[in-house]
């Protein structure tokens, strides 16, 4: 039964941006760890030690363990005759109606659960970590891998939700070094087993809450939309200041930061939240608080408040953009993120956007993302590979990602021409700007126009 599981190999299917990196963390913290994955060229990548996408930390991991105690497979039956415990970490891509699709976690549970027909072992424990919609493992996984394996739950096999709760361009740090763990069980036995685990891989001592598994699905959702409550409360603070004489953003939320009701976390006026996650998860709230007939007028404005952030950019620009004569914009930084080269639901993006289709002129840049936003907008786009190149090349520059080196290069920057220069975080530093031809516009403080 359950007490006779291997818990020295796991198996981890699903080798995408958090997947890989999970199962890299676990490879590192002495676990014999093998990864599942239907794309051949992710597999090969694995195997010959190489990350097929920049995370940072993860070269490392793989250089280190890849093709030994971490290796990769296109055979899902490996996971079940290898390993007893099989993390499953998918996409779950969002649909029309603002839910998720379950439709890789119920193909992944159908290959994994034949396996398990077929085998002899007394016991499987399935850990799901993808983003689901609640309810989703009683009334969908379950079933299936019962219909599936012919075996019953808590008897044949078990079953935890065991969501990340991490962020792309710091996902190793996010395995590593957690803030908290939640794990929902369908035993003890199980949740002590997957708490094991985390305590083996966790560089720190988080807290673990175990419960039952509609309340760690109902967790996961509820913490990421409750820090885009958060967000918009910030940028709101940010837009208010930005017309009170001599108010500042970053002095009062980092005054009121400092109580333990508010915290300093993710407490910082500048652009409209994007990613991967949170969008999607406050229309997941939404959907969620329809299909239950419960309020979510908080959520709805959460949505409302970020949708203009995006358009109150771009309304600065267009002001500002009256001012200069020639009507180039440069942005610098296109992920939604630091240390990312992902672009989806990009403030940055949405802008460029709006002033395509203005007819304007844009030379962009960013240290990851450029491929990916040329894959967007092709030549509609100019693009230079640095941001004393983009600053040269331009009258206005916005600078809309929260990156050091991007920080160093505006501030060293020699101008030879008038510039505006839009900073969407306030961490230039204006002092070291030459304030003859440079204008230093700070979102989020007050500016009193010319």
């Amino acid at each position: 039964m359950i007490g006779s599981i291997n818990t020295s190999s796991i198996s981890v299917v699903g080798l995408g941006k958090l997947g890989l990196c999970l199962a890299g963390c676990l490879a590192d913290k002495g676990f014999q760890v093998l990864g599942v994955d239907i794309e051949e060229q992710v597999v090969d990548h694995v195997n010959q030690g190489k990350a097929p996408w920049f995370e940072p930390g993860l070269d490392e991991l793989l250089v280190k363990h890849g093709g030994r105690t971490l290796r990769a497979t296109l055979d899902h039956g490996e996971a079940i005759n290898n390993t007893d415990i099989t993390f499953i970490l998918v996409a779950t891509p969002s649909t029309p109606d603002g839910s998720f699709s379950n439709r890789f976690i119920e193909s992944t549970l159908i290959s994994l659960g034949e396996a398990l027909s077929r085998s002899k072992k007394d016991h499987h424990l399935f850990v799901i970590s993808s983003t689901v919609l609640p309810e989703s493992t009683d009334k969908v996984f379950i079933p299936l891998l019962e219909r599936i394996t012919g075996r019953e739950l808590n008897k044949g096999f078990s079953v935890c939700y065991d969501p990340d709760f991490v962020a792309l361009g710091n996902v190793i740090k996010g395995f590593l070094q957690p803030d908290l763990v939640i794990i929902g069980e369908s035993s003890a036995e199980a949740g002590a087993i997957v708490e094991a685990i985390h305590r083996q891989m966790c560089e720190n001592t988080p807290v673990i809450s175990r419960m039952s598994i509609i309340n760690a699905e109902l967790a996961k959702v509820c913490l990421n939309t409750y820090i885009t409550v958060k967000i918009s409360f910030a940028n709101s603070i940010a837009n208010l200041c930005e017309r009170v004489p001599g108010a500042d953003v970053d002095c009062i939320t980092r005054a009121i930061g400092v109580d333990r009701r508010i915290s300093p976390y993710y407490f910082q006026g500048g652009l409209a939240f994007g990613g991967t996650c949170f969008p999607r998860d406050v229309k997941a709230f939404i959907t969620l608080s329809e299909k239950y007939g419960s309020q979510a007028e908080l959520i709805h404005a959460v949505e409302k408040v970020n949708k203009h952030q995006n358009q109150h950019l771009v309304e600065i620009v267009l002001r500002q953009l009256e001012r200069v004569p020639n009507k180039t914009v440069g942005v610098i930084g296109l992920a939604f993120t630091n240390n990312t080269p992902v672009i989806t639901e990009s403030p940055a993006i949405k802008l460029i956007d709006e002033l395509i289709k203005r007819d304007i002129r844009v030379v962009a840049y960013d240290p990851l993302a450029i491929d990916n936003t040329r894959n967007i907008f092709g030549s509609q786009v100019e693009y230079v590979h640095s941001v004393e190149s983009c600053l040269l090349h331009v009258n206005l520059a916005v600078i809309a990602l929260r990156n050091q080196l991007i920080k160093e290069a505006v501030e060293n920057f020699a101008a030879k021409n008038p510039l505006t220069i839009i900073d969407c975080w306030r961490m230039i530093d204006a002092n070291k700007l030459n304030k003859t031809l440079i204008k230093y516009v700070p979102m989020g403080r007050y500016l009193e126009e010319d």
